[in-house]
């Protein structure tokens, strides 16, 4: 096998190579791949700097994911359509101006081409009826194909940081879309924003301006795409604050840009079950940032990331289990944040479980405004209704690790819940607003004693 092999990153399955990664410099692809394409499942060739494919490439008749970021495509390569079982295929950064007819994997599940050049996408991509997950922020797209309203599995669609004047009208009729991101674009009817939600606590005006000096960072929380969070004081007040303190890197991620979930953070202002913004960072030497609430180190994230296998939805540790009254409160506050967010225009873009942190007594905290969309230029019942169907996924997930009693209460709460995941997974224009579901969760309290 090939000398710059990745060896920590290759699997071998009874003594069969089905994981392959390179990251060494490549001028060309390595041939000698081909000596285990009847076994090869997996290959990362990221980062190597590869710019084409041999003709022959489908002679990998088992790749089912191919992952070539941070390299120089500037078309997507046509030989990965001649690959049978390819699902996952990945681009990211490439420079990619072009994406030829008839190039897509027929069996594409999963499409990553965030930061890239692409202009238009190809017609074909409605022949692609396994598609899932399509990453497409950071690109120059001006429409999508109306071709592509036969991808009826998509679930989850990343168009921020893009050229659209328009969203299709087609996008809201996907049965299965619940996450979506759109910020970043020009459309073409902007209307004003929705006003202010009475229940919001934070002041109409913009944030207050945070000196860097007054900052005083300490440890790190944690690093995602977008910025990097950390634990610290604000010593603008009378007395010191412990908060987070977020930086942004600046860079396009796969659910849309920084600047755009800033601002996004900043529109959704106070909330019992959102991480307060506190202040806006103004004079940091490089990046922008936002001072938040601290949360408590009691609360914890209640799901883990979709894995390859299950795509667009979360998953969870084997030994993750909830009270029934725990669950209940968990989307009794979820829906709460969400009507509050689309009472002022903002899209979560991303109502997973892997967001939400929750306390032992079911209080839960949404967070990650990294695929937030301001959508006061758009329909805004539509745009609710489709994050309704990503709750509509938010309850089935959270019974599913609920250990219930079975008592008479329960067994109520169990059955209205039964109830309300039809209402949210019915189709668009039949399902309820998070003002409803909010009222029909507070009504199944009652039926909890004790």
């Amino acid at each position: 096998m090939h000398q710059q092999a990745n060896s920590g990153k290759n699997e071998v399955r009874d003594g069969k190579m089905v994981k392959l990664k390179i990251s060494k410099p490549l001028s060309r692809f390595p041939t000698e791949i081909f000596d285990v394409a009847h076994s090869l499942e997996q290959l990362d060739l990221s980062g190597t700097g590869l710019s084409s494919l041999p003709e022959d490439f489908g002679r990998l008749k088992k790749l089912k994911i191919a992952f070539f970021s941070d390299c120089n495509f500037v078309v997507f390569p046509k030989q990965l359509a001649s690959c049978p079982e390819l699902e996952m295929v990945a681009f990211r950064g490439n420079h990619m101006v072009e994406i030829p007819e008839d190039s897509l994997p027929p069996k594409l599940r999963w499409l990553i081409l965030t930061n890239n050049q692409v202009r238009s996408l190809p017609r074909s991509i409605g022949r692609c009826s396994r598609l899932q997950k399509c990453m497409l922020a950071g690109n120059q797209l001006r429409c999508l194909p109306d071709e592509m309203a036969a991808c009826r599995k998509l679930g989850l669609l990343r168009l921020s940081a893009n050229c659209l004047e328009e969203l299709p009208s087609w996008l809201f009729d996907l049965p299965e879309l619940a996450f979506l991101s759109f910020a970043g674009n020009p459309f073409r009817h902007s209307l004003p924003a929705p006003s202010k939600d009475a229940r919001d606590t934070t002041p109409s005006s913009s944030l207050p301006e945070v000196s860097w000096a007054d900052v005083d960072v300490r440890d790190l929380l944690g690093e995602g795409a977008s910025g990097i969070i950390s634990k610290g004081l604000w010593n603008g007040m009378d007395e010191a604050r412990e908060v987070a303190i977020k930086l942004f890197k600046g860079d396009v991620t796969s659910d849309g840009t920084p600047s755009d979930e800033m601002g996004a953070c900043m529109r959704a202002g106070s909330h019992a079950n959102l991480i307060d913004p506190l202040g806006k960072i103004t004079d940091h030497p490089s990046k922008e940032g936002l001072v938040m609430q601290l949360i408590p180190t009691c609360y914890r994230a209640l799901g883990l990331p979709p894995s390859l296998q299950t795509c667009t939805r979360d998953s969870f540790p084997q030994d993750t289990s909830l009270t029934t009254r725990q669950g209940l409160r968990i989307l009794q506050g979820v829906s709460s944040a969400a009507e509050h967010l689309h009472a002022r225009g903002v899209a979560h873009g991303d109502l997973y479980a892997h967001n939400i942190l929750y306390s032992d007594d079911g209080h839960a905290i949404l967070g990650d405004f990294g695929a937030a969309s301001i959508y006061g230029h758009l329909d805004d019942k539509n745009v609710e209704r489709l994050e309704v169907l990503a709750f509509a996924h938010l309850i089935e997930d959270i019974w599913s690790i609920t250990k219930p009693q079975f008592d008479e209460g329960e067994m109520r709460v169990a059955m209205l819940l039964a109830a309300l995941h039809r209402q949210c997974s019915s189709p668009i224009t039949l399902r309820p607003n998070f003002s409803e579901i909010s009222r029909q969760l507070g009504a199944m309290e009652p039926e909890l004693v004790g």
